[in-house]
């Protein structure tokens, strides 16, 4: 991973959500929150969604937004 002094300024880094990893597609700090909009610098970046290419700043958020996508907390699949 890359910290955020490496290259990427202050700009807003482009990012591919992979299960339990990510690709740096173009260098950057920082990352929106999909949920609040709050910069996320990469090297703090823990919670995504592989699904909707999505990140957000923390579990709350990433709750809410799987709340929003109609994924519910022991929703039952059957």
């Amino acid at each position: 991973m890359m910290n955020r002094f490496e290259g990427g300024g202050n700009r807003e880094a482009k990012i591919r959500y992979l299960d339990g990893d990510y690709q740096i597609l173009t260098a950057g700090s920082h990352v929106p929150c999909a949920i609040t909009g709050v910069a996320i610098p990469v090297d703090e970046l823990r919670y995504w969604s592989v699904a909707r290419q999505e990140a957000y700043v923390d579990c709350a958020a990433s709750l809410e937004a799987d709340k929003r996508a109609g994924i519910l907390p022991n929703q039952s699949r059957g």
